[in-house]
């Protein structure tokens, strides 16, 4: 299964970005049988646009397969967007690497 998780920094000790649309880059992480297989670190190309970074950040997602993703808040389009795509949405904050485990142990909660 593959999530993404909307990143301040480049890093895996890097905080969950603030917003989804906005985040700088995201952690695109392969989990399989409850273990990281591997991970990814990309670029968010839509973060400067003035309108519809969420949305553009949504359809990324759907393009790179991703299944869930992880967010501290998400805006109401790109909320729609992944709903389309049937791409799960949970909320979490703090460090990546702490956040990562949390969804691994099943304690992240998810938004409607």
């Amino acid at each position: 299964m593959k999530i993404a998780i909307g990143s301040k920094e480049k890093s895996l000790a890097s905080e969950v970005s603030d917003v989804f649309g906005r985040s700088p880059y995201f952690v695109i992480t392969e989990i399989e049988n409850g273990n990281i297989k591997e991970t990814e670190i990309i670029e968010n190309k839509s973060v400067d646009q003035t309108g519809g970074a969420g949305i553009s950040a949504a359809q990324l997602m759907a393009e790179k397969d991703i299944k869930a993703v992880i967010t501290r808040n998400i805006g109401p389009r790109a909320l729609d967007v992944l709903n389309q795509f049937k791409i799960d949405i949970y909320v979490g904050e703090g460090e990546i690497e702490k956040v990562l485990q949390e969804f691994i142990d099943g304690k992240l909660k998810k938004m409607n």
